[in-house]
C-alpha cells in the first residue's frame, strides 16, 4: 500500500522551510552585501549536500541498530557514548593538550556550562528514545519545530535575532509540512458499497 500523498510531500516541504528558516541576507536595503564567487558557492552547496546526505544516512542507521537489536537504549547510549568520548578526548589532546594539563580539564566551567552539558545529555537520551519508539523522521520535524521554537525565544526573550520574510516562509513550510505529516484522511464512504 502507497503511503498517502500528504507523508511523501511533507519531508521535502520541511526540508524547504528549514533551508529558508537559516540565517539568511536581511530584508533591508542599508544591510552590506558582500560578494560571492561561484567557486566559493559550488563549495558551499557540496558542504551542505554532504552534510545533508551523512546525517541522513546516519540518522537511518542509528535507527536500525536502535530497533533490529535486543539491547536497551541505555546500553546503546553508553557504547556510542564512550567511542564518542574517545574521539572527543583526542580533539581535546590535540588542541588543548597543553591548557589542561597545567590548569585542568574543569577550568572555565560555570554554572551555565554545566546546564548547557546537562542539557545537551537530556537532549541525547530524548533523541534516542524518540528513535527507538516512533521514526527518523518525526526526530527531523521535531528538531526543526526547535529550530522556530529557538528563534522565537532568540527573538522575543533575549532580543538577539530579527528574523526575516523569508525565515518567515521557511517556518511556515516547516508547520504546514507537520500537519502534512501528521494528517491521516477518513477514508470515503462509497454510499453504494456501503
Amino acid at each position: 500500500m502507497r503511503p498517502p500523498f500528504c507523508k511523501m510531500a511533507a519531508p521535502r516541504e520541511k526540508t524547504a522551510g528549514r533551508t529558508l528558516g537559516r540565517r539568511w541576507p536581511s530584508d533591508s536595503p542599508s544591510a552590506p552585501t558582500k560578494e560571492v564567487s561561484v567557486s566559493s558557492r559550488f563549495v558551499g552547496l557540496m558542504a551542505v549536500l554532504t552534510a545533508c546526505f551523512s546525517s541522513g544516512f546516519a540518522g537511518v542507521y542509528f535507527e536500525k541498530i536502535l530497533k533490529e537489536t535486543k539491547q536497551s537504549v541505555w546500553i546503546r547510549n553508553i557504547q556510542l557514548g564512550f567511542f564518542g568520548g574517545i574521539f572527543g578526548m583526542m580533539g581535546v589532546l590535540v588542541y588543548d593538550g597543553d591548557r589542561v594539563s597545567k590548569e585542568g580539564f574543569f577550568q572555565g566551567y560555570n554554572h551555565l556550562t554545566w546546564t548547557v552539558v546537562a542539557l545537551q545529555a537530556l537532549g541525547g537520551l530524548v533523541i534516542a528514545a524518540v528513535i527507538k519508539y516512533a521514526d527518523n523522521i518525526l526526530k527531523g520535524f521535531a528538531t526543526s519545530l526547535s529550530i522556530i521554537l529557538s528563534t522565537l525565544i532568540s527573538y522575543f526573550w533575549l532580543q538577539d535575532f530579527v528574523p526575516t520574510s523569508v525565515f518567515f516562509l521557511g517556518a511556515m513550510f516547516v508547520i504546514s509540512a507537520t500537519f502534512l505529516y501528521g494528517y491521516d484522511p477518513k477514508p470515503s464512504v462509497n454510499p453504494i458499497k456501503a
